[in-house]
């Protein structure tokens, strides 16, 4: 009787030296992963089942983001932020968006590649292959990123002042980011979602941050609040649609 890995799919050989509850390729225990991944599915329900995926109504990272982004244009509001303010806190959120990509794209158990390229070569989903495309997402995301900030510091919008009002507002969007993250993780791996969307899906939520520049006013604040709640449902929306299709 053979054994099949529940993580890596690895099928166990009578040669392998690894105990006989241990993967000898990946070095999971086979009954504590088993109980995990039975814990995830009281968590989220399978991307990959249209039928069962939970409506946006019910998608608790949507409301708790709309919730946040109120909490920071209330702050605003009542503390009297200037534009660079703003900017600075959203522009801190965008950063932490794109470390929880980081972290979700080296967190992925089963992916798929179709249509994407490194170095314009066709590759295959391994382990490999996702951490290269972690850290390159990292280094261009954050480049960008640093482009941004270089901008926030020239002064033409003023200068922020970094102090408790605008680190309160980056914790906020740091503890919603950090529940959408393992709430989207855990559908992550009831799937197989596609690495090259997810890693392109994030610039999405570049949008909202650009409507402050270009617009500047706490009007804008509001519409980018809507924009943030939009852009967050087309990405993940975006992921479990190439899910499906994989």
């Amino acid at each position: 009787m053979t054994t099949t890995c529940p993580k890596c799919s690895y099928v166990r050989l009578a040669t392998d030296d690894a105990p006989d509850w241990q993967c000898p390729s990946c070095g999971i225990a086979y009954h504590k992963y088993e109980k995990y991944l039975h814990s995830v599915k009281h968590i989220a329900a399978p991307v990959h089942a249209a039928v069962e995926k939970e409506p946006v109504a019910q998608d608790g990272s949507v409301w708790s983001l709309v919730a946040v982004n109120l909490f920071v244009l209330a702050l605003a509001f009542m503390l009297d932020w200037q534009l660079i303010d703003m900017m600075l806190v959203y522009w801190i959120q965008s950063v932490i968006i794109g470390a929880s990509y980081f972290f979700r794209i080296l967190a992925l158990d089963k992916f798929s590649t179709k249509n994407f390229r490194i170095n314009n070569r066709a590759v295959e989903p391994t382990r490999e292959t996702k951490v290269q495309t972690a850290f390159f997402f990292a280094f261009h995301y954050g480049f960008f990123h640093l482009g941004y900030f270089m901008f926030l510091l020239v002064g033409e919008y003023g200068r922020a002042e970094f102090g408790w009002d605008l680190m309160l507002g980056a914790i906020a969007f740091a503890i919603n980011h950090g529940y959408s993250y393992r709430y989207h993780r855990d559908h992550d791996r009831q799937g197989t979602p596609n690495i090259g969307t997810m890693m392109f899906t994030p610039y999405v939520r570049i949008v909202p941050m650009h409507m402050i520049i270009v617009f500047g006013t706490t009007l804008s604040g509001i519409g980018k609040t809507l924009a943030d709640a939009i852009m967050h449902v087309i990405e993940h929306n975006i992921i479990a649609r190439r899910s499906e299709a994989e």
